[in-house]
């Protein structure tokens, strides 16, 4: 069977846009092909900063032959129907049709067509403009006359109805190969804005800038590396990264690994060489993180560190070159090291000067008091000019000096709850936004928290107020750290709760897959510190205190003082962000191996204690299977049932029990059991021992079974009748305790 061979060749595609391009193709070109009738083998898309490659292995040559029936109108309708349908159907004449009689319809035409199948370099040659002119690149320029302005001596281009190919560079060479495996392949000529797919192609730009003649896939991999391009991205990435690896070890160094910067650098080159370059040890003053991001960021290399240290780096950085040098890469070293020292030295810079006083001091005096900050220490000195210029958070919610006078009210309020020491906890919450004045973070704004907490430390405050500064923005997904202790927890927390209930309160929510504030991630991280550490919050009341708390002169109003909600009820309000947070709860507990009904029995709309409902999914998972745990569910399942079922009829269902209705021996053992389990189970819910009160409750199991053995439910006596059913209820409420076992299937 025939393969494929496509090769889209451009300038420089960026590096960040080319694994979603070429995967982008495959999906483009192979479904286009299976519409069209095609199957194929097998697909690999390929890559390289100037290419997007498609392998495609046992393609059929000939689309299928494909017969049809169409329906047409009655035999007795109008002369125009008639007309239509012969149209539609391609015939000349009605005696090409046939007739068929339906029962209820009476007689209709049918004709049968029959499409023959097409060849596949038909196909191909069919639907490859398409796909290249609709191609989902994220930006894309015209290039060629279609790019000239009107009246350069061009115009008359596009205004002879061609539609100008847009891509992400200038398109400048299709290769478009099709045949078997040992057969002579042949070009598949479409055309597109001027470019006719043939059988040539380019290799490196500098090194073999000659045409190369191809003619099927693996014959193309070989030129290209011949032509000093390696095709494969993966291989590109295996070849950087031990080659990276070698030239460390044998330099007495260590490669600290970066996957993404690995990625990158794999898109940037299609020949790459790795060389080791230098800079002077003075820069190692600056902090690493400091000195990882400018080379990364900025010559997009990597550092090193010393063998066996994990906080130190080395005066070394290893780059990739694109260009295999005749002089061992001495001059690309040094071209590259003469960069990374203009930028270290702006680094540097940025780092003595946040150390140092700002020049308006007396215009923050009032910012200070406020926070009660010291403007002897620089970091107070960035949070009080953080505060003085108004910074907006964002429009709706003010600026960030008043996020922070929220936050460290909400603190007070977390503090206690958590553990933490209340003082410290103020003090890392008055300093965890000022490092966003630095010019370190200014710079580098992936740096936020973890620069404060360097500032922090020089300048003498704790050492759990330092962390919480760089912590406070923890954690940022389902994989990153926790805070390191109560304070940061602390911080951490009103963080998150004050950003999620100001969004709410202006109603900026996530709206399908856009999260634009990243709310999910904050409610996530709110769930996991209060699971992961135990914390016993009840968030409707901690929402409720950043919402409508009184406002205080000195720190500012509440987020829906300031809002006045908007019209909408609080209470509803609070229950809507309590329902986002039993969304995030769902997704952690199932990540946890909690089964589905389990996580719905045992959370209610209003549950805002999100530890105690782990919890008792944890107990119900553990207990369910067991025996008693199957007489749990028999045992209440049915009464329950049947209780929903008369409820929802309307029938009378009673207040309460009345021992004086109670007549029959079952009736009368199956209220004493309630009674008896109804106590035992909750008093261990006090004592949260969910698992004694599910086995409690389990012991209902017998008198259930003997009540609906001898006992009628729907007497003809209707006192009697809803008495019954009292006694039902009483069970939904006593099983209630600990979850609504009607849900759990099985």
């Amino acid at each position: 069977m025939p393969d494929l061979l496509l090769e889209l060749r451009s300038e420089e595609i960026p590096a960040r846009m080319q694994r979603k391009a070429a995967g982008d193709l495959k999906k483009m070109v192979t479904d286009a092909l299976v519409d069209a009738g095609l199957t194929y083998e097998g697909a690999r898309e390929y890559w390289t900063p100037r290419r997007l490659t498609l392998d495609i292995r046992g393609l059929t040559a000939r689309s299928a032959d494909i017969k049809e029936e169409k329906k047409g109108p009655s035999v007795s309708a109008p002369q125009g129907a008639i007309d239509g349908f012969l149209r539609g159907a391609g015939l000349t004449s009605i005696d090409q049709a046939i007739i068929k009689t339906d029962p209820k319809k009476g007689d209709f035409y049918v004709a049968y067509m029959e499409k023959p199948g097409r060849a596949a370099e038909e196909i191909i040659a069919d639907v490859m403009p398409g796909i290249i002119r609709a191609f989902p690149w994220p930006k894309s320029m015209r290039s060629g006359f279609a790019s000239m302005p009107k009246g350069s001596g061009y115009g008359g281009i596009e205004g002879k109805g061609m539609e100008s190919l847009r891509w992400v560079r200038p398109l400048q060479s299709i290769v478009c190969t099709f045949g078997p495996e040992h057969d002579e392949v042949q070009v598949i000529p479409f055309e597109i804005d001027g470019i006719v797919a043939g059988n040539v192609t380019y290799g490196h730009r500098f090194h073999a800038p000659d045409a190369i003649t191809v003619k099927r896939f693996d014959d193309y991999v070989s030129s290209l590396e011949r032509a000093k391009v390696i095709l494969d991205a993966e291989r590109r990435k295996d070849m950087i990264l031990h080659d990276a690896r070698d030239i460390a070890f044998a330099n007495g160094l260590e490669l600290v690994e970066d996957e993404g910067l690995l990625e990158e650098v794999s898109g940037l080159v299609e020949w790459p060489q790795v060389l080791l370059g230098t800079f002077e040890e003075d820069y190692l003053s600056i902090p690493a993180e400091i000195i990882r991001l400018t080379i990364k960021t900025n010559q997009k290399c990597f550092v090193v560190r010393p063998q066996g240290e994990t906080d130190k780096l080395s005066n070394h950085f290893i780059l990739i070159s694109n260009i295999q040098a005749t002089d061992g890469g001495r001059e690309i070293m040094h071209g590259n090291g003469k960069v990374v020292r203009a930028r270290l030295s702006d680094a540097l810079h940025f780092w003595k000067r946040d150390q140092g006083d700002l020049p308006d001091l007396d215009t923050l005096k009032a910012s200070a008091a406020k926070f009660d900050l010291d403007l002897k220490k620089p970091l107070d000195q960035r949070m009080a000019k953080l505060d003085a210029l108004n910074v907006t958070f964002h429009a709706k919610l003010g600026t960030q000096g008043e996020r922070v006078a929220r936050i460290r009210e909400l603190a007070k309020v977390l503090a206690p709850i958590v553990g933490a020491d209340a003082a410290l906890v103020d003090r890392a919450v008055v300093l965890a936004k000022a490092d966003l004045r630095t010019e370190a973070v200014g710079e580098f704004p992936e740096l936020q928290g973890a620069m404060g907490r360097k500032y922090a430390a020089l300048q003498g405050e704790d050492a759990s107020v330092a962390a919480a500064i760089e912590d406070h923005w923890k954690p940022n997904g389902p994989s990153d750290r926790l805070p390191e202790d109560k304070v940061g927890l602390t911080v951490a927390l009103a963080d998150k709760l004050d950003t999620l209930a100001g969004f709410w309160a202006i109603n900026e929510k996530p709206t399908g897959s856009k999260d634009p504030y990243a709310l999910r991630r904050a409610a996530l991280g709110v769930v996991r510190m209060i699971l992961e550490e135990g914390i016993r919050l009840r968030l409707l009341a901690a929402i409720d205190a950043q919402l409508v708390l009184p406002s205080h002169a000195a720190n500012g109003p509440r987020v829906l003082e300031k809002q006045k909600l908007q019209d909408r009820d609080v209470f509803t309000l609070s229950i809507d962000l309590l329902s986002f947070f039993h969304d995030r709860l769902k997704v952690y507990l199932r990540d946890q191996g909690a089964r589905h009904d389990i996580i719905d029995a045992v959370l209610t709309p209003e549950a805002d204690d999100l530890l105690m409902v782990a919890r008792k999914a944890e107990a119900l998972t553990a207990f369910i299977t067991s025996e008693d745990g199957l007489n749990l569910l028999a045992g209440t399942k049915r009464a329950t049932q049947l209780l929903a079922a008369e409820e929802k009829k309307g029938t009378v269902v009673a207040d309460g029990v009345s021992e004086a209705l109670l007549k029959l021996d079952a009736e009368k053992s199956l209220f004493a059991a309630i009674q008896s389990a109804s106590k035992s189970a909750a008093d261990a819910v006090a004592s949260e021992d969910f698992r004694s009160a599910m086995q409690a409750l389990s012991t209902l199991r017998g008198p259930v079974d003997k009540f609906f053995e001898d006992v009628l439910v729907n007497d003809e006596d209707a006192a009697i009748r809803a008495n019954r059913l009292a006694l039902l209820k009483a069970i939904r409420e006593a099983t209630a305790t600990v979850a609504d076992f009607s849900k759990i299937t099985g």
